[in-house]
């Protein structure tokens, strides 16, 4: 009896994997989700100023903008764990080792990198946000080339990274591209921002290998959104003004980041990496269109115009491959958390 409700169980499953393999390898399906996942990911960049305005924190305060920030990775961090648990996976099942890997992790690609990444964000437009911190694709190119023996640079890769970085330098021109603006605290933490996590990332794949991927971003993020927290309070940090508005913006960046990762993961686990990371061009552009609808800001001048097809046309040309979109069923973290 037990052998047959094993049985049963096991062909359920098989139909289910069947199912879900059969809808996430699906061509238009895939460029939807995928495009959904950029949406929200490039939302990130005016919903963080608008939160800044709505808790009344200033761009000079950055002890409450790690708060704030801290309160965001803390909860997308337990509805990813939430998740994993509600689809059976090991969420507690993790050793002393496991803890001090995540921990490091947590604290290198969560807590340092948005320590960086939110005080950049308070000191430059949401245009240029999203625009600098595009650079996290070309960082990861050129230091997978130094640490992967199959993932070297190509002709088509280093045209991929030139044309990125040369978006990068012209939106930082004035409007008439004769005088060159560039704040290190500003623009620059952005950018260091994205090499952080771009670094992160590669330890982050190390411990896929022994850890289910959604639950190393969920404890990555819990770990790392509490000590961005207690680094905030203990330099007298605090969010005050907790109105339906404020509380609401919040909770909306804290989904954004646990929706966006499930979906994108879904992508990568029935499909190539290559293809669906195609789409990440889409980020910055809706980024830019975002912040001029939300926060007034120009969009439409030459070197903005400029930047974003560069900046895109580098994503695109690192990410594409001539093989096909299908692969076997394995998970591969190829992810951004905005």
């Amino acid at each position: 009896m037990l052998i047959i409700n094993f049985y049963i169980i096991h062909k359920e499953r098989n139909l289910v994997v069947l199912k879900d393999r059969k809808i996430f390898t699906n061509t238009k399906f895939v460029a939807v989700i995928a495009t959904i996942c950029c949406l929200l990911w490039g939302s990130a960049y005016p919903a963080i100023k608008i939160g800044y305005k709505l808790f009344n924190i200033s761009s000079s305060n950055i002890s409450s903008e790690l708060v704030f920030a801290g309160y965001r990775f803390t909860i997308a961090g337990i509805i990813l764990l939430i998740i994993a648990q509600k689809y059976r996976k090991k969420v507690f099942d993790i050793s002393k080792k496991n803890i001090l890997e995540l921990s490091l992790l947590g604290f290198t690609q969560t807590t340092l990198q948005y320590i960086f990444f939110y005080i950049g964000v308070a000191n430059t437009t949401g245009v240029k946000s999203s625009i600098m911190n595009s650079t996290v694709t070309f960082f990861s190119v050129i230091l997978a080339h130094y640490i992967y023996v199959d993932d070297k640079l190509n002709m088509q890769k280093i045209i991929g990274c030139t044309a990125g970085f040369i978006g990068v330098m012209i939106v930082n021109f004035s409007s008439d591209l004769l005088n060159f603006s560039f704040s290190f605290q500003g623009e620059g933490f952005v950018i260091i921002a994205a090499f952080i996590f771009s670094a992160s990332a590669i330890y982050g794949k190390k411990l896929t290998k022994s850890m289910d991927v959604i639950i190393i971003t969920g404890y990555s993020l819990f770990i790392g959104g509490l000590m961005l927290i207690l680094i905030g309070v203990l330099f007298k940090g605090r969010v005050y003004n907790f109105t339906v508005e404020s509380s609401l913006l919040l909770i909306y960046l804290a989904l954004l980041s646990s929706a966006a990762f499930s979906l994108w993961n879904l992508l990568l686990k029935y499909n190539k990496v290559g293809p669906v990371s195609m789409f990440n061009f889409l980020t910055p552009i809706f980024g830019a269109v975002l912040s001029a609808i939300f926060l007034k800001e120009s969009i439409f001048e030459i070197k903005n115009i400029a930047a974003l097809i560069l900046v895109c046309l580098g994503i695109w040309m690192v990410n594409r491959e001539k093989i096909s979109i299908f692969q076997s069923p394995t998970i591969i973290s190829n992810c951004k958390k905005y």
